[in-house]
């Protein structure tokens, strides 16, 4: 059965000028973004949290996310930016070996976690309205919501690519497997675009399409995966009593991302030139464990404080 096989060669954005390049998985984090904030708008009617509390904290959970998400992907996967590339790292644009729009390429969910969490308790520490945890509580339901379409973009890209596989799933990376340069110099067309679609629609480059080995979509699996922890924590949230135990729905968003996260891992191409193989678990799996170990102790072990008047 081959039915789900198939070539992925996307158009990943759209010209608008020069080197500049609106980019797809760019409109990912958009629309993660906006939907996030209407379910959080939701929240806050619901329990009727004044709406003025609302744009500060989209704004807040923006800054964190990305910047958080940048820096996480710089010191756990290309710290080697800091010496090479150093403005790269907080603009969307490639300097070293000629300037080039990228857009914000290099993002990693950790770094992200942690800078959401740092931004959410400077958030509280301007707008004491409820605590700390009540905001991570509620938040992190947005942030479910938003991974969704992460991946996707991830996938738009052929970034963060899976291990070859035999299976029914595979997918053929072309654009990951040949890079713009080697493209155009292996088809001899100049238009990086053109190049790509002449390796899957023209019989003249056969040989170098059969080359491609077949992968994991391990960015759909993550994806699929995480409408779960969405739908989850929703009915958690709306159907049940716990969104009244303080740091319940924080501890599972951790527990059910970040498990999700270590096991589809395992089908994962290493990500970076600079990662971790301990005990045959991957930089992103270590990362996860200490995630996974918080979650469970908001779940089950963590007490709010009573105050004595």
């Amino acid at each position: 059965m081959h039915a789900l096989k198939f070539d992925w060669n996307p158009i990943t954005g759209i010209d608008i000028i020069g080197n500049f390049k609106l980019h797809f998985y760019s409109l990912m984090w958009v629309v993660a973004f906006i939907i996030g904030w209407y379910i959080m708008k939701r929240i806050f009617t619901k329990e009727k949290i004044s709406l003025d509390y609302l744009d500060p904290l989209f704004i807040y959970t923006v800054l964190a996310t990305m910047l958080g998400a940048r820096l996480g992907h710089v010191l756990f996967y290309q710290s080697e930016l800091i010496s090479q590339d150093f403005f790269s790292i907080f603009l969307p644009f490639k300097f070293k070996g000629g300037f080039e729009f990228t857009g914000f390429q290099g993002l990693a969910s950790h770094g992200a976690a942690i800078g959401i969490i740092i931004g959410m308790y400077l958030y509280r520490k301007k707008y004491k309205y409820k605590s700390l945890l009540w905001v991570l509580d509620r938040v992190v339901i947005s942030v479910a919501s938003g991974a969704v379409f992460i991946r996707i973009g991830n996938f738009i890209n052929s970034e963060i690519i899976g291990k070859v596989t035999e299976s029914n799933l595979g997918v053929r990376f072309i654009q990951d497997q040949y890079h713009k340069g080697q493209i155009t110099q292996l088809t001899g067309i100049k238009e990086v675009q053109k190049a790509y679609n002449a390796v899957t629609d023209n019989p003249q480059f056969t040989e170098l399409l059969e080359k491609v080995p077949y992968r994991h979509p391990s960015q759909l699996y993550e994806s699929f995966c995480y409408i779960f922890v969405f739908l989850i924590l929703w009915y958690f949230y709306s159907k049940t009593k716990k969104r009244e135990q303080t740091g319940f729905l924080f501890g599972l968003f951790l527990i059910l991302l970040w498990t999700i996260r270590f096991f589809v891992e395992f089908t994962k191409e290493p990500q970076g030139e600079e990662y971790i193989n301990w005990a045959n678990l991957n930089t992103g799996q270590w990362l996860s464990i200490p995630f996974v170990l918080i979650g469970l102790y908001f779940m089950f072990v963590y007490k709010p404080k009573t105050t004595v008047k």
